[in-house]
């Protein structure tokens, strides 16, 4: 593998121990996706119809913004991007991270947390947010993963 970030967005924190396990494990720069106004308990009440992360998820072109952007993306080959679940797949702020950048020939490795939903399209519909890319099958992994068991997911993928 040459030059990779992890790239991650982590509401809560489970999703940002995993992208430091993943990062350790790839030999990679770690970046922070983090929303310009960050999340509250409120705004990740799921089962609130009104609350902002439910409201994002049911507008397709919603797009939150990201407080800080990733300096000379050009020189990674492999991103890796995390995040949760949401609602069976990536939360829109992934969309405005993966639409920010050319990401042309580049691999794209999505992983993520998840309480209980699995992986839905996600893996699908990134590579139509980022088509010139080689997006892989995503994987959901557990917060807790050994860097080994990381190693190995990488192995399996060709990485």
């Amino acid at each position: 593998m040459k030059k990779a970030l992890v790239a991650y967005f982590s509401a809560s924190g489970v999703t940002q121990r995993l992208a430091k396990t993943v990062a350790e494990a790839a030999g990679a720069d770690l970046f922070e996706i983090e929303p310009v106004q960050k999340y509250t308990s409120e705004d990740l009440d799921w089962t609130d119809k009104k609350s902002r992360s439910t409201l994002e998820m049911n507008d397709p072109s919603s797009r939150p913004a990201i407080a800080e952007h990733v300096d000379h993306m050009d020189q990674y080959d492999t991103v890796f991007v995390g995040f949760p679940i949401w609602w069976y797949e990536a939360p829109r702020i992934i969309h405005t991270f993966l639409e920010e950048y050319d990401f042309t020939g580049k691999i794209i490795v999505p992983f993520a947390t998840s309480g209980g939903s699995g992986m839905g399209k996600t893996s699908e519909i990134l590579q139509k947010v980022c088509p010139a890319a080689n997006v892989l099958a995503g994987r959901k992994m557990n917060a807790s993963v050994s860097e080994a068991q990381v190693k190995k997911w990488m192995e399996e993928m060709g990485l």
